[in-house]
């Protein structure tokens, strides 16, 4: 695929980082959108009523007459007016002379925000008065005739990215808020990274984009699904919470490579990293393994990355879930600084600590700890590193013992060690929560734990095939999703000790973020057979179709879905993937701009033979 070079140039522009900072970031944002033009971009003017945008021209345009369109930034002194654009700033010049009075009046009375069409020449600024911050700021317009296209009444809040506006407010008026050169800049990027992702995969790795459908039924295991009601009574579809599905019975169908960027539902409730309706980057393949997978991937987000930011290092470092488990406490591991567990249980095995010998005389009972750089300022009724250890326990620890803990967990004065002991997996869980939340801790204090700037990718791989259920821990649920295949060592264990079994699934994780999933399938109809009815205690008969599909020469296959959203909001540094979204839900799942869900009269309930039960008949909670 081509690209002009003003485009290429402009990507580099687009694709600068939002840095969590408390100095207003708008000017420095616009510098990134609009850096890279320093000459016309006929492309994004054409058959618009505009001859030029407002942040591409500079002193090589002096002389020339535009038309430009835009909003009212802000007006100084009924004598200049910034006027902004998608793409930048511009100062416009309000004439003062008598024989432009028309073009005044309608410059200086419409309010901020007001859309305008104007006409002039370009010219350079009166010495000292450049603005080096705006790349527009060695001239300015000139004025001859002006239009208001549409007047803005009193806004709720400035369109301007350090004023402080809650998000609710935001998502009250989004379309205000998309205005903001923030989310210019995150939607754009968005845009640019997946036209890349779009050509990585079709035009040089031979995938077929295609659409699968949103209208589907009911899947068992993993999230809840949204339900829409049929016509046909006491019959529902169910929107698919990914086309995983779909994507096998393709690769039955022969189309080899699929991949879709992807909309997805789940009802999984108030989560604040989660939207009921996302986007995946969903990709299969026939005729591939795992390591055909993780490089599919790392050659993607190679291909794809921002210019502007180190590039992607490849191969991607890989963990096995166990090894994440017992070092960092969790499987999606932050990795870019360390305080990594440490069992430390040998050295307490002749402990006459009371609850340190309960745990250790327990099956899978482990003593652990993580040592906390320069902790003591934060925890200080801990055991800290210099002789005089202020904890309940030190009284009790040998002398011996201490100077094999200071050893192993390579402890410096004022750092801070934190101990439990219990079951392995909850140990580790426990101290992984807790290195997270002294990092968060020590960077408030001013520490630079986890730099702003790094990319740190991470492949888990080798997760079990099998959890026990929470409400029933005798059965077993997909630690995936039921379409995953076993490990190929592990298979036997299917039929003996299936909670032993590992399955093919991997896990990309950036910056202790999982941004995608996936796993080889099963291509087998009697494994899958046996694993759904007999292990997973499902009834078949709803996946009879995929059942078929795979007992009619089903290729091996494979594949796995990236978390568009959240790999954007990564990469643009947001606080939240509602920054990356045009049109997101609040935290509640809600549409604060049009109030969506709204309730439905009856009369238009009735073709779908649904009636509303109410939880009690008081007015005040149907209208809550």
């Amino acid at each position: 695929m081509y690209f002009p070079s003003w485009l290429s140039q402009l990507y580099k522009g687009l694709s600068r980082p939002i840095r969590r900072t408390t100095q207003p970031i708008w000017g420095s944002l616009y510098r990134s959108l609009v850096q890279s033009s320093q000459r016309t971009n006929p492309e994004f003017n054409s058959f618009a009523v505009r001859t030029n945008t407002c942040g591409e021209l500079r002193s090589s345009h002096l002389g020339q007459e535009v038309t430009l369109c835009g909003w009212i930034q802000y007006r100084r002194q009924n004598t200049f007016l910034v006027l902004r654009d998608f793409h930048g700033l511009v100062q416009v010049v309000i004439p003062q002379d008598e024989s432009a009075a028309s073009v005044k009046k309608i410059l200086c009375e419409a309010p901020v925000e007001s859309v305008v069409r104007v006409s002039g020449t370009v010219t350079s600024r009166p010495a000292g008065q450049e603005n080096p911050k705006m790349p527009t700021g060695k001239i300015e317009i000139k004025v001859k005739t002006a239009e208001l296209l549409n007047a803005c009444k009193k806004l709720p809040f400035e369109i301007k990215d350090f004023m402080k506006k809650t998000e609710a407010l935001r998502l009250q008026y989004r379309y205000l808020d998309l205005r903001s050169f923030q989310m210019q800049y995150n939607l754009r990027l968005r845009s640019q990274m997946v036209m890349k992702m779009r050509e990585y995969l079709c035009n040089l790795h031979g995938f077929v984009d295609i659409e699968t459908p949103t209208l589907f039924k009911r899947t068992p295991g993993g999230a809840k699904e949204f339900l829409v009601p049929s016509r046909e009574p006491g019959k529902f579809y169910s929107l698919p919470q990914s086309p995983q599905q779909f994507k096998q019975l393709l690769m039955v169908g022969g189309l080899d490579r699929y991949f879709q960027v992807a909309r997805c539902y789940r009802d999984e409730g108030s989560r604040p990293d989660r939207q009921p309706e996302f986007t995946q980057i969903d990709i299969e393949m026939s005729f591939v393994d795992q390591t055909g997978i993780q490089s599919l991937i790392e050659g993607l987000l190679q291909y794809s990355w921002p210019n502007d930011k180190d590039p992607v290092v490849v191969p991607f470092p890989t963990v096995t879930f166990t090894e994440a488990l017992a070092t960092y406490g969790t499987d999606k591991p932050d990795t870019r600084f360390g305080m990594k567990i440490i069992d430390i249980s040998d050295v307490f095995r002749n402990t006459e600590i009371g609850f340190l010998q309960d745990a250790l005389s327990k099956p899978h009972g482990t003593v652990k700890a993580i040592c906390i750089p320069e902790g003591a300022e934060i925890l200080p009724v801990f055991l800290n590193a210099n002789r005089n250890w202020n904890s309940p326990v030190a009284n009790f620890i040998m002398e011996s013992q201490r100077l094999e803990l200071i050893r192993l967990m390579d402890t410096q004065e004022e750092d801070v060690v934190l101990l439990t002991a219990g079951e392995h997996s909850k140990a580790c869980s426990l101290l992984g929560k807790l290195r997270l939340e002294c990092a968060d801790l020590l960077e408030t204090r001013g520490m630079v734990l986890r730099d702003p700037t790094l990319f740190s990718f991470l492949w888990v791989v080798d997760f079990p095939l099998f959890l026990p259920k929470e409400e029933n821990p005798r059965e077993l649920e997909s630690a995936h999703h039921p379409f995953t295949a076993p490990h190929p060592s592990d298979i036997h264990l299917l039929y003996t000790e299936p909670k032993k079994a590992r399955s093919q699934h991997y896990d990309l994780v950036l910056n202790g973020n999982e941004i995608g999933g996936g796993s080889i399938r099963i291509h087998n109809a009697e494994l899958q057979r046996y694993i759904l009815a007999t292990l997973l205690k499902e009834d078949v008969k709803i996946l009879s179709h995929l059942l078929q599909a795979l007992d009619y020469g089903a290729p091996p296959h494979g594949g796995i879905a990236l978390g568009l959203d959240r790999l954007i909001c990564l990469v643009t540094g947001s606080p939240s993937i509602r920054d990356v979204i045009a049109f997101p839900k609040s935290f509640r799942g809600h549409d604060l701009m049009s109030n969506a869900p709204d309730s439905i009269p009856p009369e238009e309930l009735k073709p779908y033979h649904i009636r509303v039960s109410w939880p009690t008949d008081s007015k005040a909670e149907r209208a809550h």
